[in-house]
C-alpha cells in the first residue's frame, strides 16, 4: 500500500523519531538469502542496526555468521551467543585487550579481527599469548577505497611476518569495496569483478602456505548480487536490512524495501512557502549535501538549511503544512542515522507497539 507507513497512534511519538517496521525486515532478510543461496555464506555486517533485536532476527532467520566494526557490536552479538563474529577493524592500543576480554566473557561466540600491518599483529599476538588466546585474524586487502588493507602486492610478505606468531591464524582475506557505489549496473559488476581479481591473485599466492583453505569475505551491500553468484566467498551487507533513500534511488536492480523511517513534525510557519521540522543534523546523517532525506508523505518538500535541532523546507504553500504536521522521511544514509538515536519505535499494523534499544550505538556496553 501506498500508505504502509502511517502509524495510526503516532500523536504517542516524540519527534525526531526513529521508527523500525518489523516485517518489511523480515523480508529483508528473506530477500538476501535468497540471493544468496546458500545462508552459510552470508556475513551481515550489523553496523547497520547497532540493535539486538534486529541481530536476533537475523539469527532466527537461520544466519550464523556476523561482521561488525566496534567493539560494543561485537559485544551484543557476544550477548546473543552470535556463532561467528568478525570484528571487520584492526584493533589497535586499548581495543586489543577489550576484544580479548570479549572472547573470554563469551565462550559461545567464535571472534576473529583484521589484520594489516605486522607491527601491529605482534602487538596482537603478544597479548594473545599473554592471555593463552589463540585468535583468528583476516588480511585485510585494500582493494581500490584506500581506506585501510595492506596493498595486494605487499599482502603475501605480511602473511610471511605473521605466520611464525604463535597466538594468531590467519584464516581468510578480507576486501571490502565502500569504492564502488555506481548507479548503472554493468559498471558496479565490472567494479566487483575488479576487486575480487585482486583478492583472488592474493589469494592464489598465499593459499600453498596453509594446509588449511582459506576463506574469502567479500564487499557490502551495492556489490552483493555480484559477490552472491560466485560460491567460494561470504558476503557481508549490511544497509540492505533497513534499505534508505541512496541506495533504493541509486540502485533500482536491488528490490529491498525501505523498513526504518524518520518521524519529524512542523515546529514553525516562516512564510508562504517555508517551514521548519525537527530534524536537525542531530537527527539525521549529514555528511551527505542536501537533501538527506526524502518525505514520504510530502515529497513536494524541499530541504533547503539545515542545523542542529532544525531543517528548512521549501513548500508549495505553507497553509497547507500546520504547526505539528507528521512527515515521514526516508534517510539519504541510515546506517549513520541509526546511531543518532538510543531508541527505536517499533510499528507493527500501523501501530506503534514499543521500543528496541539501539544499544550498539554505545562505544562501550561492558567491556
Amino acid at each position: 500500500m501506498d500508505d504502509w507507513y502511517v502509524i495510526s497512534n503516532v500523536d504517542r511519538i516524540d519527534s525526531p523519531a526513529l521508527a523500525f517496521y518489523p516485517d518489511r525486515i523480515s523480508g529483508n532478510i528473506e530477500l538476501a538469502k535468497r540471493i544468496i543461496g546458500d545462508t552459510n555464506r552470508l556475513r551481515p555486517h550489523v553496523k547497520t542496526n547497532k540493535a539486538a533485536e534486529v541481530s536476533r532476527m537475523l539469527l532466527d532467520a537461520g544466519i550464523r555468521k556476523f561482521k561488525c566494526a566496534t567493539i560494543a557490536e561485537a559485544e551484543m552479538l557476544g550477548h546473543m551467543n552470535a556463532p561467528d563474529v568478525l570484528l571487520a577493524y584492526q584493533p589497535v592500543g586499548p581495543k586489543i585487550s577489550r576484544l580479548l576480554d570479549l572472547i573470554k566473557a563469551y565462550p559461545a561466540t567464535h571472534y576473529s579481527c583484521l589484520v594489516d600491518q605486522a607491527e601491529n599483529a605482534r602487538a596482537i599476538s603478544a597479548l594473545c599469548e599473554a592471555g593463552n588466546i589463540t585468535l583468528d585474524v583476516f588480511i585485510d586487502l585494500n582493494v581500490g577505497m584506500n581506506r585501510t588493507g595492506v596493498l595486494p602486492e605487499r599482502a603475501e610478505a605480511l602473511v610471511d611476518a605473521i605466520l611464525p606468531l604463535k597466538s594468531l591464524q590467519i584464516i581468510g582475506l578480507h576486501g571490502y569495496d565502500g569504492h564502488i557505489h555506481d548507479a548503472e549496473l554493468s559498471v558496479r559488476c565490472q567494479g566487483a569483478d575488479a576487486a575480487y581479481a585482486l583478492t583472488e591473485r592474493v589469494f592464489r599466492e598465499i593459499s600453498r602456505k596453509f594446509a588449511y583453505p582459506l576463506v574469502k569475505v567479500m564487499g557490502g551491500t551495492p556489490t552483493f548480487p555480484m559477490y552472491a553468484k560466485r560460491k567460494d566467498c561470504e558476503c557481508s551487507p549490511g544497509t540492505f536490512v533497513f534499505w534508505d533513500w541512496g541506495y533504493g534511488n541509486a540502485y533500482p536492480d536491488m528490490p529491498f524495501k525501505v523498513a526504518a523511517l524518520l518521524i519529524t513534525r512542523v515546529i514553525s510557519v516562516l512564510d508562504e512557502h517555508h517551514v521548519c521540522v525537527d530534524l536537525g543534523y542531530k537527527a539525521v546523517a549529514s555528511e551527505s549535501p542536501l537533501p538527506r532525506v526524502f518525505f514520504l508523505n510530502h515529497p513536494e518538500a524541499k530541504p533547503i538549511s539545515q542545523s542542529e535541532e532544525h531543517l528548512v523546507l521549501e513548500v508549495p504553500d505553507s497553509r497547507l503544512y500546520p504547526l505539528g504536521s507528521v512527515f515521514y522521511g526516508i534517510p539519504v544514509h541510515i546506517c549513520p542515522t541509526v546511531a543518532l538515536y538510543d531508541k527505536a519505535y517499533v510499528i507493527r499494523d500501523r501501530e506503534a507497539i514499543g521500543e528496541w534499544p539501539i544499544i550498539a550505538r554505545s562505544r562501550r556496553i561492558t567491556y
